[in-house]
This record gives structure tokens, sequence and C-alpha cells, in this order.
């Protein structure tokens, strides 16, 4: 049995976390055994209980990728534990933890964004490099997108594989049940109904959303809906920009929702408009395995994800008029709709299932013990 010590800082449940528990759905447990250390009162703690794998709490870590007494707690875990392979989810503290200890080092790296300029010319490139090479012995990225981010910081390409998230597919519900949560929401039957549910961040591009709506309703369109499910630091901002644009009829801001599949259900369209972090949206993934077709914004993974005039369409970040403009080339033809329902969950069952996911992750951590045997 190969023994893998997962170590994330975070206490919420956030992209990685959920990486984690996606992985646990479909792992190979007859071969692996998965240990996971997170910060004293993570949220993730009765998820992964609930896993059926063990966790380990440390004090200190908490949403913290490095500091000097986290090393030292996680050297004292990783001796008492003895992995044959710690796998770290951000968490330099983890990575260099486990280096100390001689035990091999996978290090996933979940976001991209635009690399600074510190970090793309020397010396900040050269420390960037030497830090990030010599604290893993290879490194996920979750998209090509954040794979280009990694090497313009320096770090060589064949340290780096590309292993996209997968997901478990989303339930579908019945159509009674549909026709009940829609009416529990004031949507009538034919109003065409788009949807983002992230959290409510300034980088996320939720005010564009709204910016879109305004627009479509100065060009006469009304019988569609927008649902903007989520919490985040920017909701006040997004819900002022609603009523200040005069849309409130057509945006409708539900907050947190504990139904998120079930609302996944009832959309004719996906939104995603990012700019800042997106690599391997988990959101879009699971609206695919329903056949739910998605137009997002052409930042970072998500063309990697969305097949423009295929899956979805794609538009240029922080333009809202072309994203007015690609939903209403979906709301005029709904034929395109029936056929990008096709082909997203032709995509999603091809590349982005879990059981995808699981295995490509685990031929990773097979061919690092290997190198790290010879």
């Amino acid at each position: 049995m190969i023994r893998i010590l997962n170590i994330i800082s975070d206490t919420n449940i956030g992209g990685a976390g959920r990486v984690i528990l996606n992985y646990l759905r479909y792992a190979d447990r007859n071969k692996f055994e998965t240990l996971v250390a997170i910060p004293r009162g993570s949220l993730l703690k009765p998820l992964l209980e609930e896993a059926e794998v063990t966790v380990y709490e440390v004090d200190g870590m908490a949403d913290c990728s490095y500091a000097s007494q986290d090393v030292k707690a996680l050297q004292a875990l990783i001796r008492r534990v003895r992995p044959d392979l710690v796998h770290t989810h951000g968490a330099l503290s983890g990575r260099i933890a486990a280096k100390r200890c001689h035990v091999p080092v996978v290090y996933s790296r979940h976001s991209a964004f635009p690399v600074p300029a510190k970090l793309k010319y020397p010396p900040g490139r050269w420390v960037n490099k030497l830090l990030n090479e010599h604290y893993a012995d290879h490194i996920i990225a979750v998209s090509p997108a954040t794979r280009d981010n990694l090497t313009e910081g320096g770090i060589s390409p064949k340290k780096i594989t590309v292993v996209m998230n997968g997901v478990a597919p989303v339930s579908p519900i019945s159509d009674g049940e549909k026709a009940a949560l829609r009416r529990s929401l004031g949507l009538e039957p034919d109003v065409f109904t788009f949807g983002i549910l992230a959290r409510i961040e300034d980088y996320k591009g939720h005010l564009y959303l709204v910016y879109a709506a305004k627009l479509l309703k100065d060009r006469g369109y009304s019988n569609f809906r927008i649902l903007v499910a989520g919490t985040g630091a920017f909701e006040e901002e997004v819900t002022r920009a609603v009523t200040e644009m005069g849309v409130e009829d057509v945006v409708q801001m539900l907050g947190f929702r504990s139904d998120a599949a079930a609302l996944l259900n009832i959309l004719d369209v996906q939104l995603n408009a990012s700019y800042g972090t997106e690599a391997t949206s988990m959101a879009l993934l699971e609206g695919m395995s329903l056949g739910l077709p998605t137009i997002a914004s052409d930042y970072g993974g998500n063309p990697f994800v969305i097949t423009s005039g295929q899956n979805g369409l794609l538009f240029p970040s922080k333009d809202s008029a072309a994203l007015a403009d690609a939903m209403a080339e979906l709301m005029d033809h709904p034929e395109e709709v029936a056929i990008m329902r096709e082909k997203a969950l032709e995509t999603y069952q091809s590349r982005f299932t879990g059981e995808v996911f699981a295995r490509n992750t685990e031929q990773i951590y097979e061919n690092v013990l290997k190198g790290a045997s010879k």
C-alpha cells in the first residue's frame, strides 16, 4: 500500500479542497492510502472524515503557505506518519518539511493569474525557479494556463504535468422537481435562464454580467433571467450595481444556496466571467456533466474547457458587450443550444470525469516514486 499525505492549508472549502474530495471518490484504495493534513478547525474535516480518510489537524498553517513554525510542525507529523509521498496543495511549508524528511514531493498549482514582472525577470525569476524546483519532485498544473504561469516564472516544463480537474457527475432531478424549483424562484416555463454559481469576488467578473444584463434590456430582451448564487467579499458591490442599473427584474441575487446541483438542473446556459485565478473551473465541469452549455470569458483555463461554437461560447474577458452578444446569440438560436448540450456532455465524459482525473494523478505518484527509488 502506497501512503500519500496530502497537505492543504485551507480553512474553508475552496477549489483545492474540492479537488482532494473529488479525488477521494475515485481513488484506487487497493493501491493508495490517502492521508490529509489540515489546519485545526478547517471546514474540510467533516467532509474528509465522511470520505473515510485519516485526517491530521495541525496547529497553525491556517490559510498560510509558509511559516517557519508550520515547517517544524509538519516535519514532526511526517516523521510520525511516515508517508511514501507528500502531495501539497500550495502549502510551501509542507514542501519544505517533506524535503527535510527526505520524502518525495508532488505540488499541485490550482490557480492561473498574470505573472508579475518580478517573477518574469532576474533575479526574481531565478529565485522562483530554484524555490519551486528544489522543493518539488514534480508539479501538477490543473490547466495549460497554470502550466504557462509556471514556465513564465522560470520553472522547467520538464517538472510539470497538466492534470485537468475532474468531477463526479451532478445528479439530474425530475421534471416535476425542476418545475417546482423554477416556480419557487418566480421563473415562468418559457424564461431563458442563465446562471453563475461562484464565490462573489471582484475577479469573478459578476459586475460584467450586470452590465451585460443592462445592455440586453436596452436591446429589448426581457424574457430572461440571470441567477447569481453564492456569497463573497464583492456581494454588496454587485447587489448595489443590480439596483443602480435597474436590472432587478432580470438578475436575481440568491445568496448562499445549499441546492447548487438542483440549480444547475434548471439552467439553460451557465456563465463564467472570470478575469483572475481561473484554472479548471469545477462548476463548469459539473454543469457539463448535465449537458449544460457555457458562455465563458477567454481568461485562464476556460479556453481549454470550452471550445467556442461547440460546447459553448467564449468572449473576451471584461467585455460586457461581447458577453451580451453571446447571450443574445443563444437566446435567439435554441437549436444551437441543443447541439451544444450534446457536445458539453461528450466533452465531460471524455475528458473531465473523476475517474480520468484520479488515474492521471495516481500515474504521477507512481512515476515520482519510481524515480525516487532509482
